[in-house]
Protein backbone atom coordinates (compact mmCIF):
# COMPACT_ATOMS: atom_id res chain seq x y z
CA UNK A 1 0.00 0.00 0.00
CA UNK A 2 1.10 3.26 -0.85
CA UNK A 3 2.98 4.85 2.19
CA UNK A 4 1.26 7.90 2.66
CA UNK A 5 -1.94 6.14 2.24
CA UNK A 6 -1.41 3.73 5.35
CA UNK A 7 -0.20 6.11 7.83
CA UNK A 8 -4.01 7.91 7.05
CA UNK A 9 -5.41 4.84 8.01
CA UNK A 10 -4.81 4.94 11.43
CA UNK A 11 -6.44 5.00 14.77
CA UNK A 12 -10.37 3.60 13.81
CA UNK A 13 -9.38 3.26 10.29
CA UNK A 14 -6.21 1.16 11.00
CA UNK A 15 -8.10 -2.52 10.14
CA UNK A 16 -8.13 -0.73 6.78
CA UNK A 17 -4.19 -0.76 6.00
CA UNK A 18 -4.53 -4.14 4.71
CA UNK A 19 -8.05 -4.22 2.62
CA UNK A 20 -5.60 -3.38 -0.70
CA UNK A 21 -2.73 -4.95 -1.54
CA UNK A 22 -0.62 -5.77 -4.33
CA UNK A 23 0.73 -9.16 -6.40
CA UNK A 24 3.56 -9.90 -3.25
CA UNK A 25 0.80 -10.86 -0.88
CA UNK A 26 0.77 -14.56 -0.70
CA UNK A 27 -2.92 -14.74 0.12
CA UNK A 28 -5.02 -16.88 -2.37
CA UNK A 29 -7.30 -14.90 -4.26
CA UNK A 30 -9.90 -15.20 -7.02
CA UNK A 31 -10.75 -12.88 -9.93
CA UNK A 32 -13.62 -10.87 -8.51
CA UNK A 33 -15.67 -11.07 -11.80
CA UNK A 34 -15.00 -14.99 -11.15
CA UNK A 35 -16.99 -14.84 -7.56
CA UNK A 36 -20.17 -12.94 -9.17
CA UNK A 37 -20.66 -16.23 -12.01
CA UNK A 38 -23.54 -17.98 -11.06
CA UNK A 39 -21.85 -21.28 -9.36
CA UNK A 40 -19.52 -19.46 -7.70
CA UNK A 41 -21.51 -16.23 -6.22
CA UNK A 42 -23.95 -19.12 -4.96
CA UNK A 43 -21.39 -21.43 -3.45
CA UNK A 44 -20.07 -17.95 -2.38
CA UNK A 45 -23.11 -17.14 -0.53
CA UNK A 46 -23.84 -20.76 0.74
CA UNK A 47 -19.98 -20.16 2.52
CA UNK A 48 -20.88 -17.30 4.17
CA UNK A 49 -24.97 -18.49 4.94
CA UNK A 50 -22.65 -21.67 7.46
CA UNK A 51 -25.83 -23.72 8.59
CA UNK A 52 -28.45 -21.34 7.15
CA UNK A 53 -28.63 -22.31 4.03
CA UNK A 54 -32.71 -21.50 4.01
CA UNK A 55 -32.81 -18.01 4.36
CA UNK A 56 -33.39 -14.90 2.35
CA UNK A 57 -31.06 -15.06 -0.73
CA UNK A 58 -31.63 -11.19 -0.96
CA UNK A 59 -30.87 -10.40 2.62
CA UNK A 60 -27.82 -12.41 2.36
CA UNK A 61 -26.56 -11.31 -0.46
CA UNK A 62 -26.83 -7.48 0.75
CA UNK A 63 -25.57 -8.34 3.92
CA UNK A 64 -22.47 -9.87 2.49
CA UNK A 65 -22.13 -6.62 0.00
CA UNK A 66 -21.82 -4.49 2.97
CA UNK A 67 -18.53 -5.76 3.67
CA UNK A 68 -17.29 -5.50 -0.18
CA UNK A 69 -18.28 -1.90 0.01
CA UNK A 70 -16.34 -0.92 3.12
CA UNK A 71 -13.07 -2.57 2.91
CA UNK A 72 -13.05 -1.02 -0.64
CA UNK A 73 -14.63 2.22 -0.37
CA UNK A 74 -12.65 3.21 2.64
CA UNK A 75 -8.87 2.77 1.61
CA UNK A 76 -10.27 3.89 -2.14
CA UNK A 77 -12.14 7.01 -1.33
CA UNK A 78 -9.31 8.24 1.40
CA UNK A 79 -6.55 7.82 -1.49
CA UNK A 80 -8.65 9.98 -3.66
CA UNK A 81 -10.03 13.26 -1.70
CA UNK A 82 -6.71 13.41 0.62
CA UNK A 83 -3.80 12.43 -1.67
CA UNK A 84 -5.52 13.09 -5.04
CA UNK A 85 -4.43 9.50 -6.15
CA UNK A 86 -6.63 6.99 -8.24
CA UNK A 87 -6.25 3.51 -7.35
CA UNK A 88 -6.60 1.14 -9.88
CA UNK A 89 -9.49 -0.83 -8.55
CA UNK A 90 -12.05 -1.97 -11.63
CA UNK A 91 -14.29 -4.95 -11.52
CA UNK A 92 -12.37 -6.55 -14.14
CA UNK A 93 -8.94 -5.94 -12.84
CA UNK A 94 -9.10 -6.87 -9.15
CA UNK A 95 -8.81 -9.83 -7.14
CA UNK A 96 -10.45 -11.10 -3.42
CA UNK A 97 -9.43 -12.49 -0.57
CA UNK A 98 -11.63 -14.03 1.40
CA UNK A 99 -12.10 -15.35 5.62
CA UNK A 100 -13.21 -18.71 6.23
CA UNK A 101 -16.64 -17.55 5.83
CA UNK A 102 -16.98 -15.91 2.35
CA UNK A 103 -16.80 -12.29 3.15
CA UNK A 104 -14.07 -10.02 1.65
CA UNK A 105 -10.79 -9.72 3.82
CA UNK A 106 -9.18 -7.42 1.27
CA UNK A 107 -8.35 -6.96 -2.64
CA UNK A 108 -5.45 -7.40 -4.74
CA UNK A 109 -4.80 -4.55 -6.85
CA UNK A 110 -2.59 -4.65 -10.14
CA UNK A 111 -0.64 -1.55 -8.99
CA UNK A 112 -0.06 1.33 -6.78
CA UNK A 113 -2.32 3.22 -9.25
CA UNK A 114 -1.83 7.11 -10.56
CA UNK A 115 -1.87 10.75 -9.28
CA UNK A 116 -5.41 12.55 -10.24
CA UNK A 117 -4.88 15.14 -12.83
CA UNK A 118 -4.37 18.53 -11.10
CA UNK A 119 -7.80 19.75 -12.72
CA UNK A 120 -10.61 19.33 -15.33
CA UNK A 121 -12.66 16.60 -14.05
CA UNK A 122 -16.27 16.50 -12.77
CA UNK A 123 -16.49 14.71 -9.47
CA UNK A 124 -17.97 11.85 -11.57
CA UNK A 125 -14.85 11.76 -13.63
CA UNK A 126 -12.74 12.06 -10.75
CA UNK A 127 -14.68 8.97 -8.65
CA UNK A 128 -14.93 6.83 -12.42
CA UNK A 129 -13.23 3.97 -11.81
CA UNK A 130 -14.34 3.22 -8.04
CA UNK A 131 -18.53 3.73 -9.30
CA UNK A 132 -18.79 3.36 -12.70
CA UNK A 133 -16.16 0.46 -13.16
CA UNK A 134 -16.45 -1.15 -9.74
CA UNK A 135 -19.94 -0.61 -7.89
CA UNK A 136 -22.30 -0.25 -11.02
CA UNK A 137 -21.26 -3.82 -12.59
CA UNK A 138 -21.09 -5.33 -9.28
CA UNK A 139 -24.37 -4.30 -8.46
CA UNK A 140 -25.79 -5.06 -11.89
CA UNK A 141 -24.39 -8.73 -11.32
CA UNK A 142 -25.70 -8.76 -8.09
CA UNK A 143 -28.91 -7.99 -8.55
CA UNK A 144 -29.44 -10.12 -11.92
CA UNK A 145 -28.69 -12.39 -10.06
CA UNK A 146 -30.08 -12.60 -6.70
CA UNK A 147 -33.40 -10.08 -7.36
CA UNK A 148 -32.26 -7.79 -4.80
CA UNK A 149 -33.48 -4.22 -5.33
CA UNK A 150 -29.89 -2.07 -6.94
CA UNK A 151 -31.84 0.54 -4.98
CA UNK A 152 -30.89 -1.29 -1.75
CA UNK A 153 -27.18 -2.45 -2.94
CA UNK A 154 -26.20 1.00 -3.88
CA UNK A 155 -27.86 2.36 -0.78
CA UNK A 156 -25.20 0.20 1.16
CA UNK A 157 -22.54 1.66 -0.87
CA UNK A 158 -23.42 4.65 -0.38
CA UNK A 159 -24.26 4.65 3.29
CA UNK A 160 -20.66 4.40 4.01
CA UNK A 161 -19.37 6.72 0.98
CA UNK A 162 -21.68 9.36 3.61
CA UNK A 163 -20.44 7.86 6.64
CA UNK A 164 -16.63 8.04 5.53
CA UNK A 165 -16.55 11.71 4.23
CA UNK A 166 -17.98 12.98 7.69
CA UNK A 167 -15.28 10.74 9.32
CA UNK A 168 -12.66 12.10 7.50
CA UNK A 169 -13.39 15.68 8.24
CA UNK A 170 -13.52 14.62 11.56
CA UNK A 171 -10.00 12.71 11.66
CA UNK A 172 -8.60 15.21 9.33
CA UNK A 173 -10.22 18.37 9.45
CA UNK A 174 -12.06 19.84 6.77
CA UNK A 175 -9.44 21.49 5.28
CA UNK A 176 -7.64 18.48 4.05
CA UNK A 177 -10.93 16.48 2.83
CA UNK A 178 -12.38 17.72 -0.97
CA UNK A 179 -15.24 19.10 -1.41
CA UNK A 180 -15.81 16.62 -4.40
CA UNK A 181 -16.77 14.01 -1.60
CA UNK A 182 -19.76 15.81 -0.67
CA UNK A 183 -20.55 16.71 -4.05
CA UNK A 184 -20.68 12.50 -4.86
CA UNK A 185 -23.56 12.12 -2.32
CA UNK A 186 -25.43 15.97 -2.91
CA UNK A 187 -25.58 15.93 -6.54
CA UNK A 188 -29.00 14.74 -8.01
CA UNK A 189 -28.05 14.48 -11.34
CA UNK A 190 -24.87 13.64 -13.39
CA UNK A 191 -23.70 16.04 -15.99
CA UNK A 192 -25.52 13.78 -18.46
CA UNK A 193 -28.74 14.11 -16.81
CA UNK A 194 -29.07 10.41 -15.55
CA UNK A 195 -30.04 9.76 -11.88
CA UNK A 196 -26.56 9.56 -9.41
CA UNK A 197 -27.48 6.57 -7.17
CA UNK A 198 -25.39 7.78 -4.54
CA UNK A 199 -27.66 10.83 -4.09
CA UNK A 200 -28.03 11.81 -0.36
CA UNK A 201 -28.02 7.82 1.06
CA UNK A 202 -29.13 8.87 4.35
CA UNK A 203 -30.89 11.75 6.48
CA UNK A 204 -31.00 13.27 9.15
CA UNK A 205 -34.45 13.38 10.90
CA UNK A 206 -35.21 15.17 14.32
CA UNK A 207 -37.14 12.84 17.15
CA UNK A 208 -38.95 13.41 20.67
CA UNK A 209 -36.96 10.65 22.01
CA UNK A 210 -34.02 8.96 21.86
CA UNK A 211 -31.02 9.56 19.34
CA UNK A 212 -31.50 12.98 17.54
CA UNK A 213 -31.06 14.14 15.00
CA UNK A 214 -31.42 10.09 13.77
CA UNK A 215 -28.60 9.29 11.35
CA UNK A 216 -31.11 6.71 8.68
CA UNK A 217 -30.61 5.15 6.09
CA UNK A 218 -32.93 5.84 2.75
CA UNK A 219 -32.91 2.08 2.00
CA UNK A 220 -33.67 -1.13 4.29
CA UNK A 221 -30.54 -3.03 3.79
CA UNK A 222 -33.01 -6.29 4.44
CA UNK A 223 -30.72 -7.53 7.44
CA UNK A 224 -33.92 -8.07 9.85
CA UNK A 225 -34.93 -10.92 7.74
CA UNK A 226 -31.74 -13.32 8.45
CA UNK A 227 -32.23 -15.32 11.09
CA UNK A 228 -31.28 -14.00 14.71
CA UNK A 229 -30.51 -10.76 13.54
CA UNK A 230 -32.75 -7.23 14.07
CA UNK A 231 -32.74 -3.82 12.28
CA UNK A 232 -29.87 -1.76 12.12
CA UNK A 233 -29.47 1.27 14.17
CA UNK A 234 -29.92 3.41 11.18
CA UNK A 235 -32.86 1.84 9.82
CA UNK A 236 -35.26 3.45 8.03
CA UNK A 237 -37.98 1.29 9.63
CA UNK A 238 -36.68 1.80 13.17
CA UNK A 239 -39.87 3.45 14.28
CA UNK A 240 -42.34 1.50 12.38
CA UNK A 241 -40.78 -2.28 12.15
CA UNK A 242 -41.97 -4.98 9.79
CA UNK A 243 -44.08 -7.81 11.57
CA UNK A 244 -41.01 -9.91 10.65
CA UNK A 245 -38.54 -7.72 12.84
CA UNK A 246 -36.58 -8.57 15.80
Amino acid sequence: MLTGLKSLLSGDFEQFQQALVLADDPRPSIPMRDCLAPEQLDNLLNLYAGDNRDVDRRALASLWSRTYFLRLAVPSITANLVLDWELPVELDDIEVILTPDGQAEAFRISSEGRALPSSGETVFERFQTLVDDNFSPFIQALSRQIKVSPRVLWNNAGNYVEWLVGALEHHLGPDQVSADGHQLINLQLRPDGSRNPLYQPVRYVERSSGPSPLRQRRQCCLRYRLPELGLCENCPHIDCPPKAAR
